[in-house]
C-alpha cells in the first residue's frame, strides 16, 4: 500500500477571467483570496457585504502531481477527497474522473486509468453554490421554504452544503468552497478497508467485541481478515466478492478499563488494528455501554443517558462550526475550544444540524476528553425535498457518516435534524398545504435517515428530531416540558423575564440561551474606532438577530441601572447573560432525576459577533463561560429564588456521598451579617437535595436591603473543605433596586514565577468582579465572581494560543476592573 498526500500548495483559478493565485489545501477559496489581497477580511466592519460575488462564480483548484511508475504497478490507485465543497467536477489530465454534489460525502474513485508515470494534472471545478441552488429552486414542482436571515443566500436547503454558510442569526453569509480535511492518492493491491465499525458488549469482567470491516475489492478473492485490540485477536479467511462487501470478526478481551464521560471516570482508549490482505486500518476505540432511557413515567416521558449502568446528567452546550472560513478550522482551534468546554465542567456537546459533520480530529478529541456528542444529521430550520435523487444523495451521505463515526465512544446518539418538525408550522406554504410537506418530512427523516442509521448502528440511540418527545412522539416541545428534549426560548425570543425558566421542568433541555455583546478586545478586532457603540452600523451588522440589541438593552433596563459607557454596556450584557443561564441551569439541575440534561445555546462563534455564545470567536471566555464552570461543578450549591422563597439546593453529580452543613448568611449591602441560617445534611450520590427554604417576606429586612451568601462545608474525617465553587450568592430582588456601596476595590499586579499575578481586595461587597485586559490576547483565571469585605483574590493571566505572556507592567497598563457598582453613575 502506498499513500501520496495531496495536501499543500495548489493553484486557484477564477473561471470568468482565467486569473490564478495560490491556495493551500485543505482550505477554502475565500481564505485564498484574502491571502492574495483580492478580498478584504470578511469579519472586519461590513466587508462581508462586498464579498458575496465569490459564491456566485465558478473556481478551479488545480495542481501537478509527480506519479512514480511503481505507484501505477498497484492494482488500483484511489483519489480520496474527504470533503469537497460542494458542486464539483474532478478531472485528471483533462479527463473527467467523477462528480461530487454533497459536501458531506467523501469522494473516492479509482484514478489509475487516467494517471501516467511522471507529471499529471489534477483539477477540480467548484461551481457556484448560489447559482446551483437557484437553478435547483427553479425546477421545484412546489416551493420548499427555509428560514432566512439578514444576509442570506437563497435555497440553501436544496444543497448538501453546510447550511449556516448561507447566513444565520449569528453568522455571516460566506458561500465559499474548497477541499477540507484530507486529500490523497492511495495505491494498493487487493481489497481496501473503507470503514471499521464495532459493537462492544459486557460479559462479566470481559468484553465481547464485534468488529465489522467494510471492504471494496476489485475482483472476487479469498483473504485473511484479522483484528487485534487490547491483547485480544481474532482472524479467519473470508471469500470476498467483487465490489463492496462487509465481514465481521468477534473477539473477547479482558482487563480493559471502561470509557466514561468527563467527571464520571477515565477515558482509556485502545488501538484497534484490522487487516485484510495487504490493507490495514486503525482506530482508537473505547469500551463502554450506553443506553437512552426514554420511558413513560409520572412526569411524562424521560430522557436520560446511561453509561456503563450509571445515569449521567449531561452538562454542556451546543456546538457550531469553529469558523465560517474552513481554512481556519484547525486542529489547534478545535483543541482550544474543546479544552475550554471541559474546563467549564462540561461532559456533553450537541453538534448542531446546521453546520457540518466535524473532522475526525474533533471526535478523537471528544473521545480523549470524555465529551459525549449528541450528533445531529445536517438538516436545520427548513423544509427539505424528498424527490428520489435528493433522497439517494442523502442516503449515501448517512451511510458514509454513520460508518465513519460509529466507532467513537463519544457519540451518544444520532438525531435526525434540528427543529424541522416544528418548521412544518413555520411557513405559509406548509401551513396551507400541510400533507404535502408532512409526506416529504416522513420520507426524508424516517424513510431515509432514520432507516439507515438504525440499520447501520442498531446499538446506538436514534432520536428523530430535536426537540422531540422521542420516537413516534410529536409533542410540542417548545412549550411542553414533560417529554423528551425541549428547546425553551420564551425568555429570549418572547422577551420574558428570567423567572420564566423556573416555570418549566424539562426532562432534558437541549437548547435555551440569551445573548450578550462580545468582550472589548473582540469588538476592537472588527469595529473601527468610532464604530464601537452598540448601535453603530458596524456593531449592528455584527448582530444578526433582528431584535437582538433591543432585547439585550430592554433586559438591562429590567434588571440593572443603565450603564454609564460603552465598556460598561458590554460588561452588563455579559453579566445578565450569565445570570440568565445560571438561573435556568441551577434550577433544572436541582430537579434531577426529573431533568437529566442542560445544553445551552451556544458554546462558540463562527466569527466575531453579538450572540448567545459563552466563548468569543477568538476563544476568549465571556462571563457566561466562567459562570458555567461554577454552575456545572459536580458538587454545587445553588440559591434559587422562586415563588417568594429562597431555596438552598446542593447538587451532587459524583458517586460519593458527602456529609456536611450549609452556612447561609443574610448580609446587608455593606456586607454586615444580618442573620445566619445553618443546617446539616447528607448528600447522596447523584442527587439534588433541598437544604433550606426561606420565605423572603419573613426575612428581617427588605429584599432590596440585603443579599444571601451561602456555602456548603464538607466535613471529612480529617479535614473541613470549603471551595469557591461551593459558595453561592443571590440578590433577593432586581439588582437595580439595591443601593450598592462603593466596594473600594483595590488592585495590584506583581510578577510571579509563572507570569504576572493580579490581586484584588474589597472593603465592601463587590459583585460580578470582572478584570479585563482588552489590548492583550488572553484571559484571567477567573472572572465574574463576588468579593466580600476583607476578602482577597489572586489571579493569573492565561495568554491566548501563540501569544506571549505579558509583563506585570504590560498587564497593569492594559487592566481595567469592572464590578456592578462601577457600571453606572
Amino acid at each position: 500500500m502506498d499513500l501520496l498526500t495531496l495536501k499543500g500548495n495548489w493553484i486557484l483559478r477564477r473561471v470568468i477571467d482565467g486569473s490564478t493565485r495560490p491556495i493551500v489545501l485543505p482550505g477554502d477559496i475565500l481564505s485564498a483570496l484574502i491571502a492574495s489581497g483580492e478580498a478584504s477580511d470578511p469579519y472586519f466592519d461590513r466587508n462581508e457585504l462586498k464579498l458575496q460575488w465569490i459564491g456566485r462564480e465558478d473556481w478551479i483548484l488545480e495542481r501537478e502531481m509527480e506519479i512514480p511508475a511503481a505507484l501505477l504497478e498497484k492494482e488500483r490507485v484511489f483519489l480520496d477527497l474527504d470533503c469537497v465543497d460542494t458542486i464539483a467536477e474532478i478531472r485528471i489530465n483533462g479527463e473527467l474522473l467523477g462528480e461530487s454534489s454533497n459536501m458531506f460525502r467523501a469522494f473516492r474513485a479509482d484514478a489509475k486509468r487516467l494517471l501516467r508515470p511522471g507529471r499529471n494534472r489534477l483539477s477540480i471545478l467548484i461551481r457556484s453554490p448560489e447559482r446551483a441552488a437557484i437553478e435547483a429552486g427553479s425546477k421545484l414542482p412546489y416551493p420548499i421554504p427555509h428560514s432566512e436571515y439578514p444576509v442570506t443566500s437563497p435555497h440553501r436547503n436544496l444543497l448538501r452544503k453546510e447550511q449556516c454558510m448561507a447566513g444565520w442569526d449569528w453568522g455571516p453569509c460566506l458561500m465559499t468552497g474548497g477541499l477540507y480535511d484530507d486529500a490523497s492518492l492511495l495505491a494498493l493491491d487487493g481489497p481496501r478497508i473503507e470503514y471499521l465499525t464495532m459493537d462492544a458488549r459486557r460479559e462479566g469482567e470481559d468484553w465481547r467485541l464485534s468488529v465489522t470491516a467494510w471492504l471494496d475489492c476489485p475482483a472476487a478473492t479469498r483473504v485473511a481478515l484479522e483484528a487485534r485490540v487490547a491483547g485480544g485477536c481474532a482472524s479467519r479467511d473470508i471469500e470476498l466478492p467483487a465490489g463492496p462487501s462487509s465481514a465481521t470478526l468477534e473477539l473477547v478481551v479482558g482487563g480493559v478499563e471502561p470509557w466514561w464521560p468527563a467527571g464520571y471516570g477515565g477515558q482509556r482508549l485502545y488501538e484497534l488494528v484490522v487487516s485484510a490482505g495487504g490493507h490495514e486500518a486503525r482506530k482508537r476505540i473505547g469500551f463502554r455501554v450506553l443506553e437512552l432511557r426514554n420511558e413513560e413515567d409520572e412526569g411524562g416521558r424521560s430522557m436520560t443517558i446511561v453509561v456503563n449502568g450509571r445515569e449521567v446528567f449531561c452538562k454542556g452546550a451546543n456546538w457550531i462550526p469553529a469558523d465560517a472560513l474552513p481554512s481556519r478550522c484547525t486542529s489547534e482551534r478545535l483543541e482550544e475550544l474543546l479544552s475550554s468546554a471541559v474546563d467549564a465542567n462540561m461532559n456533553c456537546l450537541r453538534v448542531w444540524g446546521g453546520g457540518r459533520y466535524e473532522a475526525e480530529r474533533f471526535y478523537e478529541l471528544c473521545d480523549e476528553k470524555g465529551i459525549l456528542v449528541w450528533q445531529d444529521f445536517m438538516f436545520a430550520c427548513a423544509l427539505y425535498p424528498s424527490e428520489p435523487g435528493f433522497l439517494a444523495n442523502v442516503e449515501a451521505e448517512v451511510r458514509h457518516q454513520v460508518r465513519r463515526l460509529q466507532s467513537h465512544p463519544c457519540i451518544a446518539l444520532w438525531c435526525g435534524n434540528n427543529e424541522n418538525l416544528g418548521a412544518l408550522g413555520w411557513y405559509p406554504e406548509s401551513r396551507n398545504s400541510p400533507m404535502r410537506y408532512i409526506v416529504d418530512y416522513d420520507r426524508l427523516y424516517e424513510g431515509t435517515i432514520g432507516r439507515v442509521a438504525r440499520e447501520l448502528d442498531p446499538g446506538r440511540p436514534w432520536w428523530p428530531t430535536s426537540p422531540s418527545g422521542g420516537p413516534s412522539d410529536f409533542s410540542d416541545n417548545w412549550h411542553g416540558d414533560g417529554r423528551g428534549d425541549m428547546h425553551f426560548w420564551s425568555v429570549w425570543h418572547e422577551g420574558k423575564s428570567f423567572s420564566e425558566y423556573l416555570k418549566v421542568k424539562p426532562r432534558f433541555c437541549s437548547e435555551f440561551g440569551f445573548q450578550s455583546f462580545p468582550n472589548p478586545g473582540t469588538v476592537a478586532s472588527f469595529a473601527p474606532e468610532g464604530e464601537r457603540n452598540v448601535t453603530s452600523p458596524t456593531m449592528e451588522h455584527h448582530q444578526r438577530h433582528g431584535r437582538g440589541n433591543t432585547l439585550i438593552m430592554e433586559t438591562i433596563a429590567r434588571y440593572f441601572r443603565m450603564p454609564s459607557g460603552q465598556v460598561e454596556t458590554l460588561y452588563l450584557s455579559q453579566v445578565q447573560q450569565a445570570l440568565a443561564i445560571k438561573t435556568a441551569v441551577e434550577y433544572w439541575r436541582s430537579l434531577r432525576p426529573l431533568c437529566m440534561g442542560t445544553l445551552y445555546w451556544q458554546l462558540n462563534d463562527v466569527w466575531p459577533v453579538s450572540s448567545w455564545s459563552s466563548l468569543d470567536y477568538d476563544g476568549g471566555w465571556k462571563l457566561l463561560h466562567y459562570e458555567a464552570r461554577r454552575f456545572y461543578e459536580p458538587l454545587h450549591l445553588a440559591l434559587v429564588r422562586k415563588d417568594g422563597a429562597a431555596m438552598a439546593v446542593a447538587i451532587n453529580d459524583t458517586a460519593e456521598a458527602y456529609e456536611g452543613k450549609l452556612e447561609l448568611r443574610l448580609r446587608g449591602m455593606e456586607g454586615e451579617v444580618v442573620a445566619t441560617y445553618e443546617t446539616e445534611a447528607r448528600l447522596a450520590p447523584d442527587s439534588a437535595t433541598e437544604l433550606l427554604r426561606l420565605a423572603i417576606k419573613d426575612l428581617p429586612c427588605a429584599p432590596e436591603e440585603a443579599f444571601l451568601d451561602g456555602r456548603w462545608v464538607t466535613v471529612a474525617a480529617t479535614e473541613v473543605t470549603v471551595t469557591a465553587s461551593r459558595r453561592a450568592f443571590a440578590f433577593l430582588t432586581e439588582p437595580k433596586r439595591c443601593s450598592l456601596p462603593d466596594p473600594r476595590l483595590e488592585s495590584s499586579v506583581a510578577d510571579g514565577p509563572n507570569g504576572p499575578r493580579l490581586t484584588l481586595r474589597a472593603e465592601a461587597p463587590a459583585f460580578h468582579v470582572t478584570p479585563w485586559a482588552a489590548t492583550l490576547a488572553g484571559r484571567f483565571e477567573d472572572s465574574g465572581f463576588h468579593l466580600m469585605p476583607g476578602e482577597e483574590r489572586e489571579l493569573g493571566f492565561i495568554p491566548a494560543r501563540g501569544a506571549p505572556m505579558p509583563s506585570a507592567v504590560g498587564l497593569r497598563a492594559a487592566l481595567r476592573v469592572l464590578h456592578l457598582r462601577a457600571s453606572y453613575e
